[in-house]
């Protein structure tokens, strides 16, 4: 397999994670962000939406939007299972999932916050301090009342063994340290990020482990 992806994008990171956990090995082909490299015409024949991350199989089949691409992964490579096969569960594991894939992370996604920097003129520091400071915090508030409402989880977001859920957790985390966001107040999220950095696979996927890293 061929993994197009870019070392802090979120989704390539969630994919990584996924991909690691199963044990699937692939090809990283690097996709600069800063460069624009994701619009280049070469890339836009693979994933036409312009974005990463996305996953070329063996028949040359390319898979885009990191969580149907996740998964597509686990009904073709069932083991370990990242969704459960228990139906309330499954629907927990993809509401987490979509929390944090749909409503926290656009918000605060990279085209995002150039748009707001650029044709809005708002200051950069305002829009990475209060900007994604707010949303990141709305988000985390929803999060860890639903994790706590729900009570699923043990050392991961349900149960003892990582989902589809730890999968998205991560990065979403990892964002939010980097842009230095107060999360003291959501020590649910803060444990259960401990613990998914604990596992080898978390580990490899890091993006600072990334062969494009700077």
């Amino acid at each position: 397999m061929e993994l197009y992806t870019f070392f802090r994008s979120s989704a390539s990171y969630r994919l990584r994670i996924a991909l690691a956990l199963k044990g699937l090995e692939y090809r990283s082909h690097f996709v600069s962000l800063p460069k624009m490299e994701h619009r280049d015409a070469a890339y836009l024949k693979i994933n036409p939406q312009g974005l990463v991350p996305a996953l070329v199989d063996d028949q040359g089949r390319a898979f885009i939007q990191s969580m149907a691409t996740i998964e597509y992964l686990d009904e073709t490579h069932p083991e370990p299972p990242l969704l459960p096969k228990d139906p309330v569960a499954r629907w927990y594991v993809r509401a987490v999932s979509q929390i944090i894939g749909c409503d926290i992370h656009p918000l605060n996604n990279v085209r995002v916050l150039k748009f707001l920097k650029g044709p809005f003129g708002i200051d950069a520091a305002r829009v990475d301090r209060e900007w994604y400071g707010h949303w990141i915090a709305e988000g985390f508030r929803d999060l860890e009342g639903f994790l706590t409402q729900q009570g699923r989880h043990g050392r991961f977001c349900l149960g003892d063994q990582p989902t589809m859920a730890d999968v998205c957790l991560v990065p979403q985390v990892f964002n939010a340290e980097r842009f230095n966001c107060d999360i003291s107040g959501f020590p649910l999220v803060r444990r259960l990020y401990a613990a998914c950095l604990e596992l080898p696979a978390v580990q490899a996927a890091h993006p600072a482990r990334q062969g494009d890293a700077f």
